[in-house]
């Protein structure tokens, strides 16, 4: 496939010593940064000084209002910092922007969210009530409280999304952002009506996902049959009755833009072909395989719920990351170098199996490890080695391991460094609790396939010497020679990072490219299915 992305998470690099690894266009990414950061200004105080509120009266309105009793601390500090002056009203009148927010909760649909703002009805008759008067001497306090309240519930739904606790059910590791919402009200509250509200705090990953989403409903509510036939013999020049089927389809998912009157399997259907394939991770041969054919009756359904549970895993990243840092997105089988939000470059991985998972987490590689011994692992050593040694006792000798040590009377097995060595001639460490790292392979076919779920939860990368070499650019006594060197040296060697590198361990089963196309990945570790169920039963864990 292209480039990618999204964690899951999009500069000008001259005179950084990169330019061996950049590509200059910018990248889109699961685990890229919001393109539109936001930046606390200075709350905007109006001058009336009539128009205040009386802070004693927060708590009456929590006690009539008592769903929105979380919000009371952000209440409270928001318009302390507005010495207790209204938001919503100014110069006797509610501002435009009132009407245009509560338009914006009753579309929160649009935004993949499945529960609303509890007080709607009674926030549309205030704000109904309040429209009908030419000149209001005395604000509603309820419906300021509400449209503020609203702001608050809005925030912790669109752009926080659920809880720790959900997404730690969705074994997500990785540390969830921080934001101050309340700075990003005033913002909103300052632009004009007759413009568009600034990007939310969300990184463009999600942004981007949530206009397939609008694209992906309008096809909901078109016909979507299973296309059925024979279809994997057909080549270019064929004639067929089942290509007018597959070419309408791919129109439809905006992968075929020529006509679809013909039945010819002509070039432009190849292409188109390959374009679905690169984008749904399958190997771009052009072919209608079994695989592609089912990747093409996958029910829109099926498409909205992976967008949306993806767009879920996007408000959970940290919105910025500054400097250099390292994405794996477990299903794409990808390795992304980044540089702040541009992409640099891009390689195969191998993650783990269904029965041994790679860890969704947040690390910092601190050193690299050349020619490293392997270590067995205490489960693959009571699983694979010890009943091997058993049934061959030149076991050991023949795979190049050897005895270092005896713990707890078991034998601590290690292999030695080599071409053979299962760490490859590289390793990448990032100490966790978890006992994965990046690393070389012997394997390398294993970077051709599709699908590439066959490690012990360890992530092997095709390109372990340009990521060393990126890693260490810094440092002149490493030049390439000299890794390739050290690589192949046969004699284990610690070289310690200037500074630590962030690395994203992510899953994205759905996200959109740099070319702007959305990719669909499979579900490898089956995680998509309870996080939609969380999504669309309301149970987001934001309310008990």
């Amino acid at each position: 496939m292209t480039s990618t992305p999204k964690i899951f998470l999009l500069v000008c690099l001259a005179g950084l010593g990169l330019n061996r690894y950049i590509n200059n266009e910018p990248a889109i990414s699961p685990f890229m940064q919001t393109s539109n950061p936001v930046h606390p200004s200075a709350i905007s105080v109006p001058q009336e000084p009539d128009l205040r509120i009386d802070g004693a009266r927060f708590v009456d309105f929590f006690r009539r209002y008592p769903l929105m009793s979380d919000y009371q601390e952000n209440l409270k500090s928001f318009y302390a910092k507005r010495r207790y002056t209204y938001a919503w009203f100014e110069r006797n009148h509610l501002v435009e922007q009132a009407t245009i927010w509560s338009n914006r909760l009753l579309n929160v649909e649009a935004e993949g969210v499945y529960k609303h703002f509890p007080y709607q009805k009674k926030l549309d008759s205030l704000l109904d009530n309040v429209k009908v008067k030419a000149n209001i001497k005395t604000p509603d306090l309820d419906l300021e409280l509400l449209l503020t309240c609203s702001y608050f519930e809005y925030s912790k739904l669109v752009w926080n999304g659920m809880d720790d606790a959900a997404s730690r059910s969705a074994n997500w590791l990785i540390p969830r952002k921080a934001i101050t919402y309340d700075q990003y009200l005033d913002s909103i509250l300052k632009t004009p009506a007759n413009k568009s509200y600034p990007s939310g705090p969300v990184y463009r990953q999600y942004e981007l996902l949530r206009t397939e989403l609008e694209k992906y409903r309008q096809l909901e509510s078109e016909e979507w049959k299973p296309i059925r036939g024979a279809a994997e013999s057909a080549r270019l020049g064929d004639k067929s009755e089942i290509l007018l089927k597959i070419k309408a389809r791919l129109f439809k998912l905006g992968d075929y833009r020529a006509d679809t009157s013909n039945n010819n399997f002509d070039q432009s259907l190849f292409l188109a072909i390959q374009r679905f394939q690169e984008r749904n991770g399958l190997i771009a041969n052009g072919r209608l395989n079994p695989q592609t054919m089912a990747e093409l009756n996958v029910p829109i359904k099926g498409r909205i719920k992976q967008i949306i549970v993806n767009m879920e895993r996007s408000r959970w990243l940290p919105l910025q990351v500054a400097g250099d840092y390292i994405a794996v997105n477990i299903p794409e089988f990808r390795m992304h170098v980044y540089h702040a939000d541009s992409l640099l470059w891009s390689c195969n991985a191998v993650v783990g199996q269904t029965i041994h998972p790679t860890t969704q987490f947040y690390g910092e590689i601190k050193y690299i490890m050349f020619s490293p011994y392997w270590n067995v692992p205490p489960g693959i050593l009571k699983n694979e080695v010890l009943p091997a040694m058993e049934k061959d006792p030149n076991y050991l000798a023949s795979h190049q391991m050897e005895i270092a040590d005896y713990q707890g009377g078991m034998p601590v097995i290690r292999q030695k460094p080599g071409p053979t060595n299962a760490l490859g001639q590289v390793k990448f460490m990032f100490p966790n609790s978890y006992n994965i790292y990046l690393h070389d392979t012997p394997a390398k076919s294993f970077f051709s396939e599709a699908s590439r779920a066959f490690s012990h939860g360890c992530i092997r990368i095709s390109e372990p010497a340009k990521l060393a070499g990126f890693l260490l650019r810094n440092k002149q006594e490493w030049s390439p020679d000299k890794i390739r060197v050290a690589m192949r040296s046969g004699k284990e060697k610690q070289v310690v990072l200037s500074k630590p590198v962030p690395v994203f361990i992510a899953y994205f089963t759905a996200f959109v490219d740099r070319d702007n196309r959305l990719n669909f990945r499979k579900d490898i570790y089956n995680l998509d299915n309870r996080l939609a169920e969380m999504i669309t039963s309301g149970n987001d864990h934001l309310r008990k």
